[in-house]
């Protein structure tokens, strides 16, 4: 091997060191979560990471239900958007190797639970209950209590669980509703409304979403 074969192989270890660091401090400067951080420091409740779990530096973890268990991100999974629990109830569970988009909202009075290997893209919603009340009176009170003590402990949303089942993927701002399943390896196409079950290996669009087509058997 000549001198310049030498010279050249050492560039190119260097180069992929340099790479590697690059990548390396990307992915610890978009891991340094302050909201997270200073939750933690003033013992607020936030949510169990498990091996290899990981919340970038624009999610956010809000736990009005006071208990850290009640939200759970498995292994290997990446969490951009935002995670909430209401003050009466909730639980969010997210299975492994799971991506949430930037923009995102998992809004939990009841249950969601989030399968193994499922990405939700930007800007899509997962709601299991209204949200607020229907009733002008109703809903001007709770909101009044949020801005005042917290969200209420006392109170009714229409609440209905949420599965989202394994491989599933859910397109950039879609909506899933309360009480909804999307089956294993549904899709949900982008800015999709969805009221109803997604059966497994098919794809469903629109508003309210409708079935398009089944998945071949090659692609589940």
């Amino acid at each position: 091997m000549s001198a310049s074969d030498l010279t050249s192989e050492g560039g190119q270890h260097a180069t992929s060191r340099l790479a590697a660091l690059k990548r390396y401090c990307a992915h610890a400067i978009d891991g340094v979560n302050l909201h997270f951080i200073i939750q933690r420091l003033i013992g607020r409740a936030t949510c169990r990471l498990e091996q290899g779990a990981f919340l970038s530096h624009t999610a956010r973890i809000k736990n009005a239900l006071g208990d850290s268990s009640l939200i759970v991100i498995g292994a290997n999974s990446h969490v951009r958007g935002e995670l909430m629990l209401f003050g009466h109830g909730g639980r969010i569970s997210i299975g492994e190797w799971c991506y949430i988009g930037e923009g995102s909202r998992i809004w939990s009075a009841a249950s969601i639970m989030i399968g193994n290997r499922v990405l939700i893209s930007h800007g899509a919603n997962i709601f299991d209950n209204l949200t607020h009340p229907l009733g002008a009176a109703a809903r001007h009170q709770q909101i009044k209590q949020i801005f005042t003590n917290g969200h209420p402990r006392d109170i009714a949303l229409d609440e209905s669980p949420v599965r989202i089942c394994d491989d599933a993927w859910i397109g950039a701002g879609a909506m899933v509703m309360r009480g909804v399943t999307v089956e294993e390896g549904g899709i949900v196409a982008a800015g999709a409304v969805v009221t109803k079950d997604v059966p497994a290996f098919s794809i469903v669009a629109g508003n309210p979403a409708v079935l398009i087509r089944e998945l071949p058997a090659d692609a589940r």
